[in-house]
């Protein structure tokens, strides 16, 4: 297995002394290569923040809730001559095996079988039975970076040589990438990495394109995280967002949207005390996604109640859900 450090098992201490990858190196001119690369993970191990750092903007929602992502989120970066299409996953579901949980898995199944470079996030020296099991998914013929995430919160490194030996036993990991999220250094080096194992072909997108995902799509998102952060654990995971409506006037643009959870207890944690839970959540959703369209937003929210929406594999369906 490669090391991102430059031999296999290398510590982080000698990454000082390896030449960093400039702006310059990967803007260097020569053949065009673009290809799909899936980030996968268990949940709540931070594979949307991953995704937006690549990607440069905010385009994956992100709360400390487990199983925030539902979706296949797909983000664009083109950097020099190579155009990365990164696909965010939700995080691998074993607990829980409703209609939604059962939706959720089939769309890291196909994530994983239709790409080109598999990145498997894990914590950087940690490893446990929920890692395994989306381990055990992996297939041996697609390229795998195995990158530990939160490198940065390791104190003491060298600790890490036995656990990097651990995980070359589990799976044939072409590139081991320790990193943080955070780090514009190490996102950069994981593009010098990466690029190596696409294709030579043309992009696959305009250049300019960060997501093959629609402006609905993306407020009901932005709603959905806004809900699980101010509600905490509270709510469970299972509430979710329809947008009712859509509606484009200019450089304004109308939204109507429905929370939709399971209980009536539910609904009045969203609702909070005279209504300022849901203008909070609605204020914050609103301000976001004016900042991610650069226009105003006039955005109403309601709350309805649909019990058991998350057993019910057409219902699941109906709210978007593969």
């Amino acid at each position: 297995m490669a090391s991102a450090l430059g031999k296999p098992g290398a510590t982080a201490e000698a990454d000082d002394a390896v030449d960093e990858p400039t702006h310059e190196a990967l803007e260097a001119t020569g053949p065009r290569r673009s290809g799909y690369v899936a980030i996968v993970g268990k949940p709540n191990v931070g594979k949307s923040t991953l995704l937006n750092a690549l990607v440069g903007q905010k385009i994956s929602i992100t709360s400390r809730k487990a199983q925030t992502t539902r979706h296949r989120i797909t983000g664009m970066r083109t950097v020099g001559a190579t155009q990365f299409v990164f696909v965010d996953t939700p995080g691998f579901q074993t607990r829980h095996g409703n209609a939604l949980n059962r939706s959720l898995n089939k769309t890291v199944l196909g994530a994983v079988s239709d790409v080109d470079v598999v990145v498997f996030v894990v914590e950087a020296g940690h490893f446990n039975l929920a890692d395994a099991k989306v381990l055990d998914l992996l297939p041996r013929n697609i390229p795998v970076l195995l990158v530990a995430n939160k490198f940065d919160l390791v104190h003491r490194r060298a600790e890490l040589a036995p656990w990097l030996r651990s995980m070359q036993e589990r799976h044939p990991f072409a590139e081991f990438v320790p990193m943080s999220a955070k780090n514009p250094r190490d996102i950069r080096r994981f593009f010098a990495i990466c690029e190596k194992h696409l294709p030579e072909q043309d992009w696959l997108f305009d250049a300019d394109t960060l997501t093959d995902k629609s402006e609905r799509f993306m407020a009901a998102e932005m709603i959905r995280e806004k809900l699980f952060r101010l509600t905490g654990d509270e709510l469970p995971y299972t509430s979710t967002v329809v947008i009712d409506q859509f509606v484009e006037e200019g450089r304004l643009k109308r939204i109507a949207a429905t929370i939709v959870v399971e209980r009536d207890g539910h609904k009045g944690m969203v609702i909070g005390d005279k209504g300022d839970k849901l203008k909070r959540i609605g204020t914050e959703a609103r301000q976001e996604l004016e900042k991610l369209w650069d226009c105003k937003v006039f955005l109403e929210l309601w709350v309805k109640v649909k019990s058991g929406w998350a057993d019910d594999e057409a219902r699941v369906r109906s709210f978007g859900y593969e």
